[in-house]
């Protein structure tokens, strides 16, 4: 039984939702607890003929058995929230910390009206820069003040930690990416807080010594949305010329494209401390890898790349996506 981190190791949109949907999946946990900033993330998980996009429910709401959470560190805006539970039907398994701060309409529209923070960092204009100000200044709204949350409230770390302390498994659910964390990402252009390992455990209140393993997404081919510095960007013109074109789930502007940053990813494996790695996207590395399920019948070339970015990230890589849906995965973790 473990308690498993899972973070994006570039500038966000690596594929964690896929990779959590399907680590919740595989190792049976009893809670899956979302950290990281707030509704300013969108998670994408395809399920069969269904394609999710989330931005307050854990993407691990796939597996059913499995209680949801949002921890203490988690901005909350209750009509995103209140929307995805209804449309998820989730109602009756999913939990919001009591000491979560609220996204009100007033920090929205400072988000959006913020000419520096709009049109220079690239805000996705969903209020959590300006709410996590007033977090820090002591003046927000917290989850247990909120009427039409009441149904919901809960001690998230209490209820962690009892799991753990009972050797359930529990699987810890991080947003963004390593790249835009406040403190280690290309400063300004950055998120309005961490988004390393280390903070998605503090979000939930799980101590330092309960955490088993941590799982660093990586995307075979970076991508960013917005502004700021991306050292292995190719050109529009390249990146559609191979069929890579992306949209981001909150914003929906077009993703920037790059290829493999294997500095970016030792430093980040580094600072969040990676065990496990996962690479998502190796079909655009290779089309003949789309959809298989074993290692033997990956080719060539994206063997090569797995074990190049093996040597960058200096962990081995236990989860290799070969596709958007969930079955699209091999799981090489038992091996390790």
């Amino acid at each position: 039984m473990s308690c498993t981190i899972v973070v994006g190791g570039f500038f966000g949109d690596e594929g964690k939702g896929k990779i959590v949907a399907h680590i919740a999946y595989h190792d049976r946990p009893s809670i899956i607890s979302r950290g990281g900033v707030g509704p300013n993330a969108g998670h994408t998980v395809k399920a069969g003929e269904r394609e999710y996009g989330i931005r307050m429910v854990p993407s691990g709401f796939v597996y059913p058995e499995a209680r949801l959470c949002i921890g203490s560190g988690v901005l909350v805006d209750p009509r995103v929230f209140l929307r995805e539970v209804e449309e998820l039907g989730v109602a009756d398994r999913i939990f919001i910390d009591k000491r979560c701060s609220i996204i009100e309409e007033e920090h929205i529209r400072k988000d959006r009206g913020d000419t520096h923070l709009a049109k220079t960092i690239g805000s996705t204009g969903t209020g959590c820069g300006p709410a996590n100000v007033d977090r820090v200044m002591r003046v927000a709204r917290q989850a247990k003040d909120v009427p039409e949350l009441a149904d919901f409230i809960t001690d998230v770390a209490l209820e962690v930690n009892e799991a753990i302390n009972r050797g359930e498994n529990v699987i810890l659910e991080g947003t963004q990416g390593f790249g835009i964390s406040l403190y280690f990402g290309t400063y300004p252009f950055v998120t309005s807080k961490d988004t390393s390992a280390s903070q998605i455990a503090a979000d939930n209140g799980v101590g330092p010594t309960r955490i088993d393993d941590v799982v660093v997404v990586f995307k075979a081919y970076p991508t960013r949305v917005g502004e700021g510095p991306f050292g292995t960007e190719m050109t529009r013109e390249e990146s559609h010329r191979l069929g890579i074109v992306e949209y981001g789930t909150v914003t929906h502007r077009e993703r920037r494209i790059g290829v493999w940053d294997g500095e970016m990813a030792r430093y980040s494996a580094m600072i969040n401390g990676c065990t496990v790695g996962a690479i998502t996207g190796i079909d655009h590395i290779d089309p003949d890898c789309f959809g298989v399920t074993t290692a033997d019948r990956l080719s060539k070339k994206a063997r090569d790349f797995i074990e190049q970015a093996e040597e960058d990230i200096g962990a081995p890589v236990g989860l290799i996506s070969t596709g958007p849906d969930v079955s699209q995965i091999i799981d090489l973790r038992d091996e390790l």
